[in-house]
């Protein structure tokens, strides 16, 4: 997550910044016509890309002002939580999973994410509704994290400003070395002979993630095996 902004403060009327943000997602994208993401990023002025690869996870980089960036995840926040709906019209699983999104971000950013003896982080979790689980561990071959949001598209919104303003506060230190996914090599097998989702669809091409007839499937939303779809 990259944040510049004039002076580096925060104004009065809320964040002054041009933002940067990066989401790793499951699966992978799968860009049929390029409808829905090119109405998201009409509707919310931000820039969207999405990275390449035959991988089995994907790197979606939002840019824009503030506000543009709210509005993007408002509206990607929004479409997960109708796939989860869309998922359990058939289900007789009753408990609806909540939305869930994971940001990356510099390591050397999560020690002021999390607060001294987790007060930060603590202090955001009772304010926005959201839960955030910041990752022990760096992505392989960077010097990132992840950090995962999970919660209503409100409470994920509020989640997400409320990072922005810690993550300006406290610049990262250093070089940062992005995460970039790696192709998947061959499936991983669970005991009992359970094959992970995502490496199912790596192995026979089969892209989901951002779908344009059925974007933002529900593998981007960390939802049970019940409820995920293996077509677009």
């Amino acid at each position: 997550m990259n944040i510049t902004g004039k002076d580096g403060k925060v104004s009065e009327g809320g964040l002054n910044v041009t933002l940067t943000i990066r989401l790793l997602m499951h699966g992978k994208v799968c860009l049929c016509k390029g409808e829905t993401v090119k109405k998201m990023r009409e509707e919310s002025g931000a820039r969207i890309n999405i990275s390449e690869g035959s991988c089995p996870e994907r790197i979606v980089t939002i840019t824009g002002p503030t506000d543009a960036i709210f509005k993007a995840f408002s509206m990607i926040a929004l479409k997960f939580e109708e796939d989860i709906n869309a998922s359990m019209t058939n289900s007789t699983v009753t408990s609806k999973p909540p939305v869930t999104l994971r940001l990356v971000v510099p390591a050397s950013q999560c020690g002021s994410l999390i607060g001294k003896g987790g007060s930060k982080i603590k202090e955001i979790r009772e304010t926005t509704g959201a839960q955030v689980q910041v990752a022990g561990d760096m992505l392989p071959n960077s010097t990132e994290r992840a950090v995962t949001i999970s919660g209503t598209p409100d409470a994920i919104i509020q989640c997400v400003k409320q990072i922005c303003v810690v993550m300006l506060e406290s610049p990262p230190k250093g070089a940062t070395i992005p995460y970039r996914p790696k192709p998947a090599s061959a499936p991983i097998i669970f005991a009992g002979g359970q094959v992970r989702a995502d490496t199912i669809l790596a192995s026979a091409g089969n892209h989901t993630v951002l779908a344009q007839s059925c974007p933002f499937s529900p593998y981007l939303c960390g939802l049970p095996t019940r409820f995920q779809k293996f077509t677009c």
